[in-house]
Order: C-alpha cells, then structure tokens, then sequence
C-alpha cells in the first residue's frame, strides 16, 4: 500500500475540479472513493461501490443533497445511510443499507480526505494558489529524484520554472502512480500559470522516463 506523505490526510482533488452538484472519481491509501459536491455546495467523500450491486458511485450522479447509483438509482446522503430505492417508492431503507464516508476538508482550495481518523486538520498551505492537477505514470520517490528534492511533511516538493518557483503537492495513487497538484506562489499572472504548467508536465516526463529505466 502507498504510503501517505501527508499524514492522515490525502490531497485527492483541487476544488475548483468538483463543481456543486457534480460526482468524480479519486483514490487515497484506503481505495477508491467517489468524492461528490452536493447542490448546496457540502462536500462528501464517499466508499465507490454502491452496496446494492457493486456498482461504482463514482459513475453516478448527484440530485440536491444525494448520490445516486447509475445503475438502479439507490440514493445515499452524506452521512452514508440510504435514502431512496426508485423501485421501493414507498420503502423507507434500513440504517443497515449505507456507504462507508470518510471526513473531508476543503483548505487553500484543494479538497483533503481523511485516512483513518485524522489527529488534525491538513495542511494550510497559505501563499499557495492551486493551479492544475496531473497524473504521473512514477512513484513519489521517482519524482523527488528527478525534481532534484525531497517532500516536505505537508507533502510539497519545490521546482523551477522559466517564471519563477512552482510548489508541487503529491499524492501517491494506485499502481505506483502519482496524482501532482500545480500549486504557484502568490497571486501570480497568466504567464506564470503557463511557465508553471510546462515545468509541471517536463517533470513529468523525465520521472516517467526514469521509471522505466529503472523498470528495466
């Protein structure tokens, strides 16, 4: 199992990624979950199976304050508990019929989910304006080798661009994969996200080359 550079807490998505009444994929050392913004806005983070048929929630979509399973509809709220089986129309779901969730924050506009029971909130990470999020086909270690620098305990490891410093925020993700989060320093311009952008994707490519050389 990938270790988690953050502590408790894993950085599964920027916030500006998950718009209100909106559900999407996203993994933390404890699996796979569906992360969903309900239409008022609360964020959940929710088990990705739904457990009438194992059908990945993730898949599904959100209606007000609810997740609903693509396949037969089975809502679920917030705290887990089924809420409507289409069906059923007239059933009231038993409190035994539920999603395990996890707790979730929203800080420095990145959304932090919890595994395990979290000893404190995440990491502030104050002067840090997410930017994008990519995928990297390489583990955090091969990442820190070729960025040239070892993470933070927040989970941060800093490289240069052509604009400037760029902090980027590690997760590590399934299969050896590493979810980056492009984070800039300051209330930077459009040139700077682009120059921060680049950096992003070239480290990209010399860590999943070095992963595959040390593959070899």
């Amino acid at each position: 199992m990938p270790s988690d550079t953050t502590g408790f807490w894993t950085p599964v998505a920027l916030s500006r990624d998950l718009p209100a009444g909106t559900v999407m994929p996203a993994w933390t050392a404890a699996g796979s979950i569906a992360l969903w913004r309900s239409a008022s806005g609360r964020i959940s983070a929710s088990a990705d199976r739904c457990p009438h048929r194992g059908m990945r929630l993730s898949h599904g979509f959100v209606r007000g304050e609810a997740l609903s399973c693509i396949y037969h509809g089975w809502s679920y709220g917030q705290a887990g508990n089924c809420l409507r089986i289409p069906a059923h129309p007239g059933l009231m779901p038993p409190e035994t019929i539920r999603v395990a969730t996890h707790d979730v924050e929203e800080a420095g506009s990145v959304i932090w989910v919890a595994v395990g029971t979290p000893t404190s909130k995440p990491p502030r990470l104050d002067g840090l304006i997410p930017l994008r999020s990519l995928t990297a086909f390489a583990g955090i270690a091969t990442i820190e080798a070729a960025a040239g620098g070892k993470t933070s305990p927040d989970g941060l490891v800093e490289i240069d661009a052509s604009t400037g410093a760029v902090c980027l925020l590690l997760s590590a993700q399934e299969d050896g994969q590493t979810l980056i989060h492009v984070l800039l320093k300051g209330d930077a311009g459009f040139a700077a996200g682009i120059g921060a952008s680049r950096a992003a994707e070239s480290l990209r490519r010399r860590a999943e080359d070095l992963q595959r050389k040390i593959a070899q």
